[in-house]
């Protein structure tokens, strides 16, 4: 299959840069390098996104269960500062 594309100048100098390094053949395998890798990088946010997803059900689960307690801000600065105030010291 041929495909032919057109890139903006600065897409196009980096395709010839990377050429140029010796590290691919042609321009041809600089796309389909970045395609290959673009490909990956989508399979990862789908993994990453379906976790998040999944961490949020948890996350629910637990609330509805009553597994979940209000925060009190208060009270965890206020345990914190005597350590703090000791490590300064």
């Amino acid at each position: 299959m041929s495909l032919n594309i057109s890139l903006p100048a600065e897409l196009e100098n980096r395709v010839r840069d990377h050429v140029a390094s010796g590290m691919y053949g042609s321009a041809s395998e600089v796309i389909r390098e970045a395609l290959r890798l673009f490909e990956a990088y989508q399979t990862i946010q789908v993994a990453s996104l379906t976790s998040l997803k999944s961490d949020i059900a948890q996350g629910m689960a637990d609330i509805h269960a009553g597994r979940v307690v209000a925060l009190d801000v208060a009270a965890i600065k206020a345990q914190g500062r005597p350590v703090l105030a000791s490590k300064a010291g």
